[in-house]
């Protein structure tokens, strides 16, 4: 089964394509107790086919050690679990997560795009990470777009007014586009052999040098 996949900045998790909250978080920012919202999710009354769409059973280690019962919530699921969840500070909340998921599947769009582009890059990065986060990826390729076209992904979309979580290859010149593929194709074995950061920057733009040489002469 691929890896679960965690992004910090949302909080929230994805596996193939589909962006997950887990029950627990649910219950920290609810201000409930877990063991409440596992008995929530159980005494739903919806379809057996939604519940297996949109609950996944999975497990986490508390401090102790001890593995426990917890639920893996698409957005979908999410929405139907807090419905009857009352009170102004629990209609934050829901605006909340519910503007976090969509933001989550843009971004998830956007780096689906990506890995499409060049998957054994994407495979490379999640083989050397027990436990990947979307930010091994980013700031991946976000090194290399530094040394290509002096600025990250995120610098570039603000410089020329494009939307958040915009793929911005089709944005680049060929020559460009060649260069970051080259250095993805020899990144893929650096991210193995060569674990520091940014020995792993510095190699790759001597080899990026390198090719701007071999295009002058």
């Amino acid at each position: 089964m691929p890896k679960l996949v965690l992004n910090p900045e949302y909080r929230l998790y994805e596996r193939n394509g589909i962006a997950f909250c887990s029950s627990r978080q649910v219950a920290e920012e609810f201000g409930k107790e877990h063991y409440n919202v596992l008995r929530d999710i159980e005494n739903l009354d919806c379809s057996a086919e939604f519940t297996a769409l949109n609950f996944e059973v999975s497990k986490y280690k508390d401090p102790s050690g001890k593995w426990n019962k917890e639920y893996l919530i698409t957005k979908d699921g999410f929405t139907f679990l807090v419905m009857g969840y009352r009170g102004k500070k629990a209609a934050r909340f829901k605006e909340a997560y519910i503007r976090r998921f969509n933001e989550m599947e843009q971004f998830i769009r956007s780096l689906q795009a990506a890995k499409m582009e060049f998957p054994a890059f994407t495979e490379a990065i999640m083989a050397a990470h027990d436990e990947p986060k979307h930010y091994h990826f980013s700031n991946e390729i976000n090194m290399i777009y530094r040394i290509v076209i002096g600025m990250d992904a995120k610098t570039f979309r603000e410089k020329y007014g494009l939307p958040k979580g915009e793929v911005i290859r089709p944005y680049l010149t060929a020559e460009q586009i060649h260069a970051i593929e080259t250095l993805q194709r020899v990144d893929i074995g650096l991210i193995i052999a060569v674990p520091e950061y940014e020995q792993r920057k510095q190699i790759l733009a001597q080899h990026y040098e390198r090719m701007k040489l071999k295009r002058i002469a």
